[in-house]
């Protein structure tokens, strides 16, 4: 029976609820997505989600539980920033909890959310808004995919 491990590309669908209230935070089955497809171990998924599938076999279904350092990582209150209104176009409108596009230093753009608005500052949180969450995933695996080459050798190997 072929099983996941690093380089197969697998299909799955799946559904994140947070730890301590049982919310439901995403969904590939709604919002009309469909399943994903990705390369195991590629570093395209949380670290805590990845490891996870290694071992599955397609139509299995597991619960994992992913800590905040295997996930989005902890908060980081250095990341909550407070910015000149000069930096942005006069007439950008701004709303709590709205995520606005920011630039860093390097050219590298990210988004950050909007916590507190003053008359000359707006004070953004910059953190992943999962940061510091401990989540549960339910990953049904649909299909594997690995390469002609490593299915021959996991037939020759069992």
């Amino acid at each position: 029976m072929t099983t996941t491990k690093n380089g197969s590309n697998v299909t799955f669908h799946y559904k994140g609820t947070f730890v301590d209230s049982g919310e439901e935070f995403d969904n590939s089955r709604k919002q009309d997505r469909g399943p994903m497809t990705v390369e195991v171990g590629a570093g395209s998924l949380i670290t805590g989600f990845d490891n996870a599938l290694v071992g599955m076999t397609e139509g299995e279904t597991k619960t994992v539980t992913v800590p905040a350092t295997e996930a989005y990582g902890e908060r980081d209150e250095n990341a909550v920033v407070e910015l000149d209104r000069g930096i942005f176009p006069d007439d950008f409108e701004f709303n709590l909890g709205e995520v606005v596009p920011l630039t860093g230093p390097g050219g590298n753009p990210f988004l950050a959310t909007v916590i507190k608005i003053e008359e000359s500052t707006i004070t953004t949180d910059m953190n992943h808004p999962l940061a510091g969450k401990d989540l549960n995933f339910e990953i049904e695996l649909l299909e594997i995919n690995n390469s002609p080459e490593e299915t021959e050798n996991e037939n020759t190997d069992g």
